[in-house]
C-alpha cells in the first residue's frame, strides 16, 4: 500500500512531500488496507511482518543566513 502526502506549510515550517509505502516483509508483495487488517499475506499466506519505505522529497531549499562576527 503506497499513500502520498503533498507538501503542506505549517506556520513557519514545511512538511514536505513524501511517500509512504508498506509491503510484507516475508515476499515483498504489496498489501492494502483489507490485507493489512486480515494480519495474513495473501500473496505467501504467512503472519505479516511489514517492512515500511518513506520516501522524502525536498521541497525548498532553506534562506542562507547566520551572524556576521566582528
Amino acid at each position: 500500500m503506497k499513500t502520498v502526502n503533498e507538501a503542506v506549510t505549517l506556520n513557519d515550517a514545511i512538511d514536505p512531500k513524501h511517500e509512504v509505502e508498506i509491503v510484507c516483509g516475508n515476499c515483498g508483495y504489496d498489501l492494502d488496507e483489507t490485507e493489512l487488517t486480515a494480519d495474513t499475506c495473501s500473496d505467501c499466506g504467512e503472519a505479516l511482518n511489514l517492512r515500511q519505505h518513506t520516501k522524502i522529497y525536498a521541497t525548498s531549499i532553506p534562506a542562507a543566513g547566520g551572524s556576521t562576527l566582528k
